[in-house]
């Protein structure tokens, strides 16, 4: 069966929408179309926040919200869901949520064109019911940018309304709100337009989205549209043909398996982050100063490979980890290791119709060490600059078989295969071996050269992580060699 409408709750009642455009914003909808214009348009690229709204999503029978950058989210991928606005926070007799009301009290609000986005984002956190310190009132402001510098008051108001468990007018109907949630999800795919001119699809099998595919291979295939949402806000691109993967349930699996787990193409990077943390506190790291909550909460590491960017975060790390990609095209399947699915800037290795499904991802082995080193301008919500992963399996001192991977070196995510082998029966108190491994990485790169940072920084900035990572794999990790990035108490893994 197929559906010809959008459908999701909003301010307690079900909207069903069949003028639905496949490049309409979420964004848009709430200003042009419901006249809520709390919700404000900054960037319209999903970085400063401005925009934030709520999205409610049923998941295992429990009610979850998240933050949404709703400039650069497709009105059609909040089916289902639940959708919470600034406006919607406030009761019938103007009294404020008690977000709204410690952000009064602490005077956090100045100029005010942030608050909006800033209170949702509080929400959220208000609503996860979980540890809320300093750090994690930061890390969920990350995304929400301020320009009258004024976060003190605001952290100081979030640490006391998001204290203790929810208590707000969405609390009290949580569990009315999940059972009519759990009525939309009717099992049934989406489609609104004509296959023959244009059209938003959302299947919600894989089978159908394959089906789908094959007919349409010049669709335009989107996960959490946190980059295809730009070509439409600011390259100014129209996409006639979409094909949301949000609802394909055998998408979303996340499980353990025997070496490791297996990662769904439609997995987002907040439901990632488990499985990554029993792999590696770096990749926990590495997933925390990915975009920010707004993005994680909908961003895919199955988007991340698909769109094949030199400089995305996750995929270096995925390749020295030794990590398989799983494709799809018709009811044909394929496996490859992760890095050969890259052939040139923005090529990768995909048939029409095909699409990606799904990676493995190994667990680290008991004779095995993982590094992981981001290098960006901005700590947090910042594109690298440059990217470093290492994985070493050792004996007895001695790097027995060695994988390096580095983003923003090349056109594509690479292995530095001259300097694996350079590695490669290493024993790690030879600095002058560190030395030739380092002065192997000229070969295997001849860097880029762009705005965000020069060939020469690169090629040197690479060099130096290499001998951080081997300097930590030799049992030196110490605060000496993390200046940001483990909590008070934590350590990092050395051999």
């Amino acid at each position: 069966m197929t559906r010809a409408s959008v459908r999701f709750l909003y301010r307690g009642e079900v909207v069903s929408l069949t003028d639905v455009g496949a490049n309409e914003t979420l964004l848009d909808y709430l200003r042009l179309r419901r006249h809520a214009c709390g919700t404000k348009e900054g960037c319209a690229e999903g970085d400063c926040g401005a925009c934030t709204v709520a999205l409610g999503t049923l998941r295992d029978g429990r009610l979850e919200y998240a933050p949404v950058n709703s400039c650069i989210c497709l009105l059609g991928m909040i089916d289902g869901r639940e959708l919470v606005a600034v406006e919607d926070l406030t009761g019938p007799d103007g009294a404020l949520h008690p977000v709204q009301d410690a952000v009064s009290r602490h005077h956090g609000s100045q100029c005010g064109f942030c608050t909006p986005g800033i209170v949702m984002s509080l929400f959220t956190l208000y609503h996860a019911g979980g540890r809320c310190d300093r750090q994690e009132v930061n890390d969920t402001l990350a995304g929400n940018l301020c320009r009258c510098t004024g976060y003190r008051p605001i952290v100081d108001a979030a640490l006391e309304a998001c204290a203790g468990a929810p208590g707000d007018a969405f609390a009290a109907r949580r569990r009315a709100t999940a059972e009519r949630l759990a009525a939309l999800d009717d099992g049934e795919d989406l489609l609104i337009g004509d296959e023959a001119a244009g059209f938003f699809a959302a299947p919600a099998t894989v089978d159908a989205l394959a089906r789908l595919y094959a007919r349409h291979p010049d669709a335009t295939l989107v996960a959490g549209a946190t980059d295809v949402g730009l070509w439409i806000t600011k390259q100014m691109r129209a996409l006639p043909k979409i094909i949301h993967l949000g609802r394909a349930a055998g998408l979303a699996d996340l499980r353990e398996t025997g070496r490791g787990f297996h990662i769904g193409a439609g997995v987002t990077y907040a439901r990632a982050e488990g499985a990554m943390a029993a792999i590696d506190p770096d990749l926990v790291e590495l997933f925390r100063r990915l975009g920010a909550r707004q993005v994680r909460a909908v961003g895919t590491l199955g988007g991340n490979i698909a769109n094949g960017s030199p400089i995305g975060d996750t995929m270096p790390a995925l390749i020295a980890l030794g990590t398989t990609l799983h494709l799809r095209r018709s009811d044909a399947t394929r496996s490859l290791p992760l890095e050969d699915f890259f052939i040139d800037y923005g090529k990768q290795d995909l048939g029409p119709g095909e699409f990606v499904t799904g990676i493995d991802v190994p667990r680290l082995g008991s004779d095995e060490i993982f590094r992981c080193y981001k290098i960006s301008k901005r700590f947090d919500q910042d594109i690298s600059a440059l990217l470093g992963a290492f994985r070493f399996t050792l004996e007895a001192g001695r790097v027995v078989v060695a994988r390096a991977a580095f983003g923003g070196m090349a056109a594509t995510p690479k292995r530095a295969a001259a300097t694996e082998a350079a590695l490669e029966g290493l024993r790690l108190e030879d600095r002058h071996g560190w030395d030739a491994a380092c002065e192997a990485l000229a070969s295997d790169f001849r860097p880029i050269d762009d705005m965000r940072a020069s060939a020469w920084y690169r090629l040197e900035t690479a060099q130096a992580l290499l001998r951080k990572a081997l300097h930590e794999a030799g049992g030196e990790a110490s605060a000496a060699t993390r200046i940001v990035g483990l909590r008070p108490g934590e350590t990092v893994r050395a051999a």
